[in-house]
């Protein structure tokens, strides 16, 4: 069976081992690469991690437990395939952050969306200098901080009208021969006002994006979930 393309929403409150079985790293590497690149089997796996079959097993294994991943079709008899469940998991950052448990899995959740920027951002440059990728995904890629001031409802309407766009395209473009996989990592987070004295937690950067979209580095492993509370 195919990857279901709609969300998994997971419930903090009832579905804490799950969530909570996600914040492995290799788990949510695993997870990314079956969703990013199909059925697969824990050697395949081993291979891409540079872990060993026996690790990727038992991980896959926790994962099949929470019903994120469950055994494809076999090419063989030998060894059994895996595959997502899921395109997407999603959940409640209002049920996340009731919990001092919610809100430390949801930082987690956070920083591994940001390693699997740092990731892509290497892994990005080096397809452009070996050619992986052509002159026409030059001025579209990048990453921006824009920094806007926005009411909670409009975050919320920015949230959704993004997610559409984001389905349209996809929709538009999945049999498209021309199309590659693009990370996309989303955050959009309010900040307080501090005093003029208080020491900045983080410094925006100058560059405008809609004129160079090349100059800002933003933020999962490959399943790494979004700022909104989607992976």
């Amino acid at each position: 069976m195919d990857s279901d393309s709609s969300p998994r929403k997971l419930d903090p409150g009832q579905d804490s081992a799950a969530l909570k079985a996600l914040t492995h790293p290799l788990r949510l590497r695993l997870l990314g690469l079956l969703r990013q690149h199909g059925p697969a089997t824990a050697s395949e796996l081993a291979v891409r991690t540079g872990e060993s079959s026996a690790s990727t097993s038992y991980h896959l294994r926790v994962l099949a437990r929470y019903a994120f991943v469950a055994e494809a079709e076999h090419r063989d008899g030998r060894e059994r395939r895996w595959q997502a469940v899921h395109a997407v998991t999603s959940w409640s950052n209002e049920g996340m952050l009731a919990t001092s448990g919610g809100r430390a899995l949801l930082g987690t959740f956070w920083r591994r969306s940001i390693e699997h920027l740092q990731h892509s951002v290497v892994q990005h440059e080096a397809d452009i200098q070996d050619g992986r990728l052509g002159e026409e995904w030059h001025e579209p890629s990048g990453v921006s901080d824009l920094m806007p001031r926005l009411t909670p409802e409009s975050l919320r309407e920015l949230w959704d009208a993004f997610e559409a766009k984001v389905t349209e395209l996809t929709a538009r473009d999945e049999h498209d021969p021309s199309a590659e996989r693009v990370v996309l990592v989303t955050a959009g987070l309010a900040l307080a006002a501090r005093e003029p004295t208080a020491p900045e937690s983080t410094e925006p950067l100058t560059a405008d994006p809609r004129s160079d979209r090349g100059t800002r580095p933003d933020a999962t492993s490959e399943a790494g979930p979004r700022s909104k509370g989607t992976s």
